[in-house]
């Protein structure tokens, strides 16, 4: 099987894992507050539980080390996360949304940390970094075809129940159809010691409160992003535009990184503008208008996938023989991140009757984000000859 088509299937499983099995709730969030079934404090705690459950599979994907090990966590995740799905069908009310939410957020971050590994290391050792940074504008996709398959549902006056049936028909589609192809772990002893853990390497920590920052900065606008533009628009269908162009800007921004022409020691730059666009993108979703909202969609989306990449190549400069453990490592921080944001949103709405004290927050650690970014920390890579695959990073 050629390296591009493995790294296609990573693409989809990405798009699959984390557009339907984590952001389908976005969409839903509208339509599950206009029938009853929560209100926006308890919309808040749903995205909490399914942070949580990033959280926690992003922690167990650390002690998966043996291929074995991988393998079963990659094909359990993605199964989960169309079964959850289904099972979305039947639920109404608060605790069995909270519950299904939960089991796709341990889904989602097991298929994101083993896919992230397996996906880096078949585009390093094919000399293919851009097309393995593409892989991470899955999400991106995802989002774009939860989004419009929102807006066909809205535009039929369907329920949340028949929207959820959709997705779950989507990611059983998307899962069948790359199975045969996804890529699988090595078992060889040299491939096999990338993916083993190694002593701890200085700037990882800095490199994990960053991404933890980032993972609070983007979850807020990004989870109540519909249930914003619905408030703004009345629910009228332009308001489902939104979710869609989020995705599509996500997906773009990912495309244009990889046409980056990599320098020593650019890296930390990009992800500092990254993050410091994605704040003013944060901040212009508080002006009262649908004009500040869609400027929040374009500077908050077009950066929110292409900071993954950027991370992912500071961990490996810093640490390229354990990279499936500091992915691990890093997602955890990033869903730490992220499970901090809507609770802290649920406290807003609570406290104040709306967001806008959260998205104040959330700019404000995207901008501490992106001040600890530009401290730059030596990497061992920086002091290396230059190789064939570093040269083209």
């Amino acid at each position: 099987m050629s390296p591009q088509t493995r790294l296609l299937a990573s693409f989809i499983a990405l798009m699959m894992a984390m557009g339907i099995g984590r952001f389908s709730l976005t969409p839903q969030l509208p339509h599950l507050i206009s029938e009853g079934q929560i209100d926006l404090t308890g919309a808040g705690l749903i995205a909490a539980a399914n942070y949580l459950g990033y959280l926690l599979g992003a922690l167990d994907a650390i002690r998966a080390r043996r291929p074995a090990q991988i393998q079963h966590r990659l094909q359990a995740g993605l199964w989960l996360c169309v079964g959850l799905t289904l099972l979305s069908f039947w639920a109404q009310g608060f605790w069995p949304h909270l519950l299904l939410r939960f089991g796709t957020g341990v889904a989602s971050a097991w298929v994101m940390v083993m896919i992230t590994s397996l996906s880096q290391q078949i585009a390093i050792a094919a000399n293919r970094p851009r097309s393995g940074a593409l892989v991470f504008a899955g999400p991106g996709a995802g989002v774009l075809l939860t989004g419009v398959l929102a807006l066909v549902s809205n535009r039929l006056d369907q329920p949340s129940a028949i929207l959820w049936l959709v997705y779950a028909a989507a990611a059983l589609l998307m899962l069948l159809a790359i199975l045969p192809i996804l890529p699988r772990p090595v078992t060889n002893a040299k491939a096999s010691a990338v993916m083993q853990p190694t002593e701890r390497t200085p700037g990882i920590a800095r490199l994990g409160a960053i991404y933890a920052l980032y993972g609070l900065g983007y979850i807020i606008p990004a989870t109540f992003l519909s249930q914003m533009a619905s408030a703004r628009f009345h629910g009228q269908w332009q308001a489902d535009l939104f979710w869609p162009a989020f995705g599509l800007c996500a997906a773009i921004g990912v495309g244009l990184i990889s046409l980056r022409r990599p320098r020593p020691g650019t890296t930390r730059l990009w992800l500092t503008g990254g993050l410091w666009i994605q704040a003013l993108g944060v901040l212009a979703c508080l002006l009262p208008s649908s004009a500040g909202l869609a400027l929040g969609v374009v500077l908050c989306g077009t950066p929110f996938l292409a900071c993954m990449p950027l991370v992912m190549q500071r961990s490996r400069d810093l640490a390229p023989h354990a990279m499936q453990r500091n992915a691990a490592l890093l997602t955890a921080c990033f869903a730490l991140g992220q499970l901090c944001g809507p609770l802290l949103a649920a406290l807003s709405s609570h406290f104040s009757g709306g967001l806008q004290p959260a998205l104040i927050a959330a700019a404000a650690g995207l901008l501490l984000a992106g001040g600890l970014a530009l401290q730059s920390v030596s990497s061992p890579a920086a002091h290396a000859p230059c190789d064939a695959t570093t040269a083209q990073r």
